[in-house]
């Protein structure tokens, strides 16, 4: 499945339309909007898109699936999304348009397809299983790291609640008119709020005091899932192999990468300053294409030992200096920059003129670009 790697105005002819995937993701900013990333499996991003705050992330599929099919020329293209953006419907309309789909199903699901003996747990002790039902196959995995966190992250919240009830049965012994049902009420909230409630009770012991009930039966049922994934796919194995299908499926977090650097780096995505909708778009296409920058001097630089925010910081020691020559007329001149700014406008591929006119444009500072706007 080779990728698409072309920027949203492309537009590519018959012939190089081929079998493609790509990387779906959306999230919301603290701003009532939606931006919808769409990226090849290199993690490259190839389109942008605001949607009105209150657009929940599955209904951005329809809109990137025609993007895909008029903008990209369509073709035997996979989306790869989460369990919260496609969806049945979603997934209906990529059959309907020829496209095939990679995503991951919740843990009721998995719960339910082991009910019906469509699963077995025993297949997540395998680095990585395969089951075939009908037109579907289902990929698992259990991930030890993720299911230590998962049992530690218990383990925390168990030592939690067993601190309050202890420091509740000390305040009972030291108030004789204290009501034990108060404290079980107060603690048996506090159970629900960790989420504990499933194996978990708050009982009034001797002497007043109160202690934890625990069922060690449905600790167990809980935990174990813990770690454990799987994967949903209708692509054949003679498409992609099972070890394939995970691959693609972890490229997502180049998705997630690519929304955490349009928030860093100094992209700024937010704070948006502007207010019209063209203008926000505008904007969000601006940050995309910023990213795509930074996309590719990571790429140009990573055999140095800086980040790219590293490298620009850098980059920004090296200034113009204005002559001003006998006519009143003036030039810029670039001075011969440092030997590890030069290596990087190398790497970079750029070649710096050595003098160029001067066109009299200030370039607000991000200093002076807040002192503008108040005056405004």
């Amino acid at each position: 499945m080779p990728a698409v790697s072309c920027l949203p105005d492309f537009r590519p002819s018959q012939s190089s339309r081929r079998s493609r995937l790509v990387l779906v993701d959306a999230v919301s900013w603290t701003l009532p909007i939606v931006i919808g990333l769409l990226c090849d499996q290199a993690g490259i991003p190839l389109s942008i898109e605001v949607f009105a705050g209150n657009t929940s992330d599955p209904k951005t599929v329809a809109s990137q699936v025609k993007k895909i099919v008029g903008h990209f020329g369509g073709g035997s293209v996979t989306f790869v999304g989460d369990r919260g953006m496609l969806k049945i419907p979603q997934i209906e309309h990529l059959s309907e348009h020829g496209m095939h789909y990679i995503t991951a199903i919740t843990k009721p699901q998995i719960e339910s397809l082991l009910n019906t003996k469509v699963l077995q747990m025993e297949l997540f002790d395998q680095p990585l299983a395969e089951v075939s039902e009908e037109q579907l196959r289902y990929i698992l995995r259990r991930n030890p790291k993720r299911a230590a966190e998962m049992d530690a992250t218990r383990a925390n919240k168990l030592a939690r609640l067993e601190h309050k009830v202890n420091e509740g049965n000390a305040y009972l012994s030291a108030h004789p008119r204290a009501k034990a049902q108060t404290l079980i009420k107060t603690l048996s909230k506090e159970v629900q709020k960790l989420k504990l409630q499933s194996w978990v009770e708050v009982k009034c012991g001797k002497a007043r005091c109160v202690a934890l009930q625990i069922d060690e039966s449905a600790r167990n049922e809980q935990a174990k899932l813990d770690g454990c994934y799987v994967l949903k796919t209708d692509l054949s194995a003679a498409q992609a192999s099972k070890e394939l299908v995970h691959d693609r499926y972890k490229d997502l977090t180049l998705v997630e990468q690519a929304f955490r650097t349009s928030k860093t780096v100094e992209l700024e995505m937010r704070p948006i300053y502007v207010q019209l909708e063209n203008s926000t778009r505008g904007h969000a296409l601006v940050v995309m294409l910023a990213y795509r920058l930074v996309h590719e001097l990571a790429r140009r630089w990573q055999t140095l030992d800086l980040t790219v925010q590293e490298g620009l910081k850098k980059l920004s020691t090296l200034c113009v200096v204005e002559v001003e020559l006998a006519d009143k007329t003036s030039c810029l001149m670039i001075p011969e920059p440092s030997a590890d700014v030069a290596k990087l406008i190398e790497l970079a591929g750029v070649r710096l003129p050595t003098v160029f006119r001067s066109r009299g444009v200030k370039v607000a500072t991000r200093k002076k670009l807040q002192e503008n706007r108040s005056s405004r």
